[in-house]
């Protein structure tokens, strides 16, 4: 026979799995749900078994999915480069945790501003590290680590396919590449004016062409740097999920991806 108090304590400890407690599962707001669909964006994840205390406690870095870009902009197109200038960004990162369980952490969105002539710097914004994907793979130690190649010094099956807030690694959605980030290879500001920002995160009009820097969430063709790889060619929202090139027309997304973030947790 079971011993009620003893029941009672393993309850406690184990209340968001084997005491029925809820897990965070997924945003499914995308049109498609599963992964690699070049329309969808959604799937992926493994939709709980997280929070605070589960299995993937050590939760602090991801790039912003499809979902959640379409979700909290309210357009199929997503946000482009108007984010909100860097705190509407860094909510951005915030409430993608919250959905998944993290929202007790505090989230920073991994980009540069011009700032009136006295740049932030994306590298600055972070913290200390050590930062791990949602699958507790290790994406970094440190900022050294975060900078001293093209990918960052961490876990290879997720340095180079860096994954959203759901696990899911972005090449499962196609051409899915593209990151916004406004840095070079340092992760500092790379331009002379706001136009290399898209007006430091508050522009989404077409902006001025192979002006905004762009980094690869997984190497390609085009360029195998995180944070550095190639430009943007605008500032209007959009979603490329198809292999063209460097697409057409003037959004975030022409290249290939949605105008994603990189998000990082400033405590692991």
């Amino acid at each position: 026979m079971t011993n009620p108090l003893t029941a009672s304590i393993v309850c406690a400890v184990l209340a968001s799995t084997a005491c029925g407690g809820s897990g965070s599962g997924d945003d499914d707001v995308g049109d498609d749900g599963g992964g690699g669909d070049p329309d969808g964006g959604g799937g992926g994840g493994d939709g709980g078994g997280g929070g605070p205390d589960g299995p993937t406690a050590r939760f602090s870095f991801f790039v912003t999915s499809l979902d959640t870009m379409r979700a909290q902009s309210g357009s199929q197109d997503g946000f482009g480069g108007d984010l909100g200038g860097l705190a509407g960004a860094d909510a951005i990162c915030q409430t993608a945790a919250e959905a998944v369980g993290f929202g007790h952490k505090t989230w920073r969105a991994f980009l540069s501003i011009y700032n009136n002539g006295s740049p932030q710097h994306a590298i600055d914004r972070i913290g200390t590290g050590p930062w791990y994907d949602r699958n507790e793979r290790l994406i970094a130690m440190d900022v050294a680590g975060l900078i001293s190649g093209n990918r960052p010094a961490g876990d290879a099956a997720t340095v180079n396919d860096l994954p959203d807030e759901n696990g899911t690694p972005l090449t499962t959605f196609g051409d899915s590449h593209d990151i916004l980030t406004a840095s070079n290879q340092q992760g500092r500001f790379d331009g002379n004016s706001a136009v290399a920002s898209c007006n430091d995160w508050t522009d989404s009009s077409p902006g001025t062409a192979n002006a905004v820097r762009l980094g690869h969430s997984w190497p390609a063709m085009s360029g195998q740097h995180w944070i550095r790889a190639h430009s943007a060619r605008g500032c209007s929202p959009g979603v490329n999920l198809v292999q063209d090139g460097p697409g057409t027309g003037t959004s975030v997304g022409a290249g290939g991806g949605w105008g994603g973030i990189y998000c990082f947790a400033l405590t692991p």
